[in-house]
């Protein structure tokens, strides 16, 4: 159990919360109550859904805040998927050649990846019209009302006195202004908050259109989707109107490029890690991503980007697996921190074909990945999750010993494989 778990457990049984929110819809909480556990800037950021506390998850619980001083817990509908569109190619942009302080293969950081799609001209492509970058950072969002939709479907009206507003960018053109939000992974959801309060405060500050963008950098594309609040009066009237997405212009990765990997890879022994259990690939290199910028503990992941605790113990393991994470501790401490080898950091600063076949590579290094390929290229299908366990099988996995753990492992394979051969598709 985490610190901050531990601690909402505590003041919800010195205070009945559960109580209290049964008999009135919702309880509010002082700052300085929620600090007699923990530091309030650490118990109520919950960007994702996958960061609240259990004890929220079990009892459909959210937490906004009301002001700079109080919070309001209750059964409010404060998230928004995500679905990104798989068929959208990534649009080509060039990056500025007389520009030197952006590294365009070291976006790592929300601000840098923000900061580069500025200067390519992504942000004046999204809001169609020359724009220039006016607002960031924390402002206090003055007061309005507004409803919410509760998880039983009903609405309740909320009342925001000044509470604080953080804006990750600010774009103004002739006509609008764009407030962005900015995420450095793929996720599959965002705080609504975070677009809604700052929405409020500017489209009452400017007779220019207020235009919310969520924005995301993963995997060295840049995605943007465009939202409107149909009810500015309504927290859950966000509508998206389109999702563009930008990168880089790169050498593309041929289909031949992935082919040869076959050729050129040489298979390495199993080592003695776990056999991943991570699906998705992409969120192996957001991981990545994060820990070029950090070192990281498992509850600093969990804890701050869209990672619940069982996906980070499978992807930090995953990402050991392949030799690009290594696990140490702190001279005094029993806490873990995760950390790019050398060889992961080395990869990770590479330009995007070289840097995402270096990681096929490595993927095809290993013999259950390189066997499941082959008959998937044979094939021109996937093999069937049987016929991969039984290749997992035959290549001495480290501490894979039940049917279930072979099953499931054996779609991580599937997924890795399907990443490689998408590349020729996205990059």
């Amino acid at each position: 159990m985490s610190l901050t778990e531990r601690a909402w457990e505590n003041l919800f049984d010195r205070y009945n919360i559960l109580q209290e929110i049964e008999r009135s819809g919702f309880y509010e909480i002082e700052a300085r109550t929620i600090k007699t556990e923990r530091e309030p800037r650490l118990m109520a950021k919950f960007d994702h859904y996958n960061n609240l506390p259990r004890l929220f998850k079990d009892n459909n619980l959210s937490i906004l805040p009301i002001s700079r001083s109080s919070y309001v817990i209750g059964q409010f509908d404060v998230y928004e998927r995500v679905n990104y569109n798989q068929n959208l190619r990534p649009i080509q942009v060039a990056f500025p050649q007389d520009i030197t302080t952006i590294d365009p293969s070291n976006l790592y950081s929300e601000s840098s990846a923000l900061h580069c799609a500025f200067v390519t001209g992504m942000m004046e492509d999204v809001i169609g019209e020359q724009a220039f970058q006016t607002i960031s950072g924390r402002m206090s969002s003055r007061e309005f009302d507004f409803n919410i939709r509760t998880r039983s479907g009903n609405e309740r009206l909320m009342n925001i006195r000044n509470s604080q507003v953080e804006i990750d960018g600010g774009y103004e053109s002739q006509s609008q202004f764009m407030i962005v939000e900015a995420k450095n992974e793929t996720v599959e959801d965002f705080l609504v908050r975070q677009l809604y309060y700052p929405y409020r405060l500017w489209q009452a500050k400017t007779d220019k259109q207020v235009k919310p963008v969520f924005f995301t950098y993963s995997n060295d594309i840049f995605s943007f989707f465009v939202y409107e609040f149909a009810d500015p009066m309504n927290y859950n009237s966000l509508r998206l109107i389109e999702q563009k997405d930008y990168i880089i212009a790169h050498e593309d990765i041929a289909l031949e490029d992935v082919l040869g990997l076959l050729d050129t890879t040489q298979v390495i022994p199993e080592p003695a890690i776990p056999f991943p259990q991570a699906d998705s690939f992409t969120r192996v290199v957001d991981l990545l991503g994060l820990l070029v910028e950090n070192d990281l503990s498992s509850d600093q992941i969990t804890s701050n980007y869209d990672f619940d605790e069982r996906q980070t113990a499978y992807y930090t393991s995953a990402g050991m697996y392949l030799g690009l994470i290594e696990r140490y501790y702190v001279t005094g401490s029993r806490i873990a921190q995760y950390r790019l080898t050398h060889l992961g950091r080395e990869i990770m600063r590479r330009t995007t074909k070289d840097k995402f076949l270096a990681l096929a590579s490595l993927i095809l290094s290993h013999e259950p990945f390189r066997q499941a390929m082959i008959e998937y290229l044979q094939a021109g299908a996937p093999p069937e999750r049987a016929r991969i366990v039984e290749i997992m099988r035959g290549c001495n996995l480290y501490n894979v010993n039940s049917d279930s753990t072979y099953t499931r492992r054996a779609s991580t394979v599937l997924g890795w494989l399907n990443w490689i051969l998408d590349l020729p598709e996205t990059y």
